[in-house]
């Protein structure tokens, strides 16, 4: 969960207290890399292809994952962009409306496969709400999902394509994804 998410969640302004590493960094780059592989692999190569970060967390992931893109497939120009779905989300008044982070799609997504990158897959509302909103950017050819760490929890028939770990968690636990790895802990009040 991105510091933006967390200063937001209750108990609002909770402090992350990490119970434990799941990932190191170095695992984090092996997982980013091996789902760039099935990336290229299902889609015949990169070149069609359009990675979205998700704003905070999948943001950087996205990042990186093209540059790993363009180090297995030999691409000099792949697309990347960020996405901020706040304003498409469905529980706008059951949690609290995010301040808006920013959305920069680079190309029309018309006939193009996109990649959705996020850092945590919980419940799937997120990824509903970037669905919805990817449809002010083109019809895609088609929309991927991949994620660094699925941990359970779905309330929507949502499924990932490409995921760096399986992660199963109790709902009140949190998971942090960062440049230093993956925690798995709490949030507690200030």
């Amino acid at each position: 969960m991105a510091e933006r998410e967390r200063s937001h969640t209750r108990p609002l302004g909770g402090v992350f207290v990490a119970h434990s590493q799941v990932l190191t960094a170095t695992d984090v780059q092996r997982a980013l890399t091996r789902m760039s592989h099935e990336v290229v692999e299902r889609n015949g190569g990169a070149d069609d292809v359009v990675l979205v970060g998700l704003q905070t967390g999948g943001v950087p992931l996205a990042m990186k994952m093209a540059e790993t893109l363009r180090q297995i497939d030999g691409t000099q120009r792949l697309d990347v962009g960020s996405l901020d779905v706040a304003f498409y989300r469905d529980d706008i008044g059951l949690r609290p409306v995010l301040p808006e982070a920013v959305t920069d799609i680079p190309v029309d997504l018309a006939g193009r496969v996109v990649v959705l990158v996020d850092d945590v897959l919980f419940t799937g509302r997120t990824i509903r709400a970037a669905l919805n909103a990817l449809n002010d950017f083109g019809r895609a050819r088609a929309v991927q999902l991949a994620v660094m760490v699925d941990r359970g929890h779905r309330e929507l028939p949502i499924r990932p394509d490409y995921v760096g770990k399986n992660l199963p968690t109790r709902r009140e636990e949190m998971v942090d994804v960062g440049e230093d790895g993956v925690w798995i802990g709490t949030l507690e009040d200030k």
